[in-house]
């Protein structure tokens, strides 16, 4: 972070536990954050108005053969409830793509086999292993970022696949800038300049290009050109624009239908189980994101639990008190293995990337702060 924090400065939303330096977050008088003014709104909504305009986009992209749409999957919960949706509720034919994820985890690879097994048609994309560590090893060293190169390509890939297979329509699951706060699109249906801008902040070329990937490498990882674009006339959507978004509702659908599995033990940093249990680099992009906001996996999945009535305030402080902190050194010799890193070029790279207004240097990072 470049702005100067004083642990003083820093605050909690006053409904949940988002934290302020909580990037593109914003805060109403009541202290509430945008997230949770969100989740205000959304009892508001006249979501049947929503379903009608969703059941409109349908019926404009359904067509008498071959497939009507793209759906983004893992073989998680939110994926696979999308799918489900549009199958079974709007008789849709959708194509699920899955971009194969860095240190894949043998559960996420059962879930996927699952949720193919459960009757959807798909596809999985492995873009070129070593394209996908370089831009990683960019990503972590340049950006505190360990998994970006895989971030690119379930935007980029899954765009060049619509193309390829002549589908207008992408949908993917909830939209993060508007369900835990951010600067959220006005219109459900956007295109390929939102995406650059919010998902890939602007730095996917200049990775590419500092990698210094060859044609075949870059391939699945390079957005189309405009006239492509142009041509199919690509539309891209969030499921959550159209729907009460409930993240624990997609998990009771997906583990009854679509074969959903939880890990046997809690996720690491968190108090739950049964999401984002596909890849490896996960927990460490979420430690990354704790040494340089201040905030990890518990205060998100809090912060969600007590937006949607599952907990109060209080049990969400006490949770992230438990297991914000957690530190991911079981598999730092995976990590060092992966990256192509010593243990200690690895340790210090976690080290450039602590926010020291925030941390102070003990055994590992300990917070300065205590959350209120």
């Amino acid at each position: 972070m470049n702005k100067k924090i004083k642990t003083n400065e820093v605050f909690w939303c006053k409904n949940c536990v988002v934290m302020s330096t909580r990037p593109r977050i914003s805060f109403d008088k009541r202290g509430y954050c945008s997230a949770c003014q969100w989740a205000e709104k959304k009892k508001k909504i006249d979501w049947k108005k929503r379903g009608i305009m969703l059941s409109n986009l349908l019926k404009k992209y359904k067509k008498n053969k071959g497939y009507d749409c793209i759906t983004t999957v893992s073989g998680g919960k939110d994926g696979s409830y999308v799918s489900y949706n549009l199958k079974h509720k709007f008789k849709m034919n959708p194509l699920a793509v899955t971009v194969r994820p860095p240190l894949e985890t043998d559960l996420g690879s059962k879930n996927l086999n699952s949720f193919v097994n459960s009757g959807y048609d798909h596809i999985h994309i492995s873009p070129n292993m070593s394209g996908m560590q370089k831009l990683n090893k960019i990503g972590l060293i340049e950006l505190g970022f360990p998994y970006y190169g895989w971030l690119i390509a379930i935007h980029s890939a899954v765009f060049r696949l619509a193309i390829q297979f002549n589908i207008p329509l992408v949908f993917f699951s909830e939209d993060g800038e508007q369900e835990y706060g951010g600067f959220p699109k006005k219109n459900p249906v956007y295109g390929l300049d939102y995406v650059v801008s919010r998902y890939l902040e602007n730095g996917y070329e200049k990775a590419i290009k500092k990698a210094k990937l060859t044609e075949e490498e870059a391939y699945w990882f390079k957005m189309p050109n405009k006239k492509e674009l142009k041509k199919l006339n690509l539309k891209i959507t969030h499921w959550s624009s159209f729907e009460n978004w409930d993240p624990y509702k997609n998990y009771e659908i997906a583990k009854k239908y679509c074969g959903l599995q939880e890990n046997e033990s809690l996720n690491e940093g968190t108090y739950t189980n049964f999401s984002q249990t596909d890849q490896k680099l996960f927990p460490l992009h979420v430690y990354f994101m704790y040494i340089k906001f201040g905030f990890g996996r518990a205060t998100a999945d809090a912060g969600i639990d007590v937006r949607r009535g599952a907990m109060t305030r209080e049990q969400a402080k006490q949770l992230v008190l438990m297991y914000d902190q957690i530190y991911p050194d079981k598999l730092f010799k995976e990590y060092c293995e992966y990256f192509q890193m010593t243990n200690n070029e690895f340790l210090d790279n976690i080290d450039k990337w602590a926010n020291k207004d925030l941390f102070k240097k003990e055994n590992t990072w300990v917070p300065k702060f205590k959350i209120k």
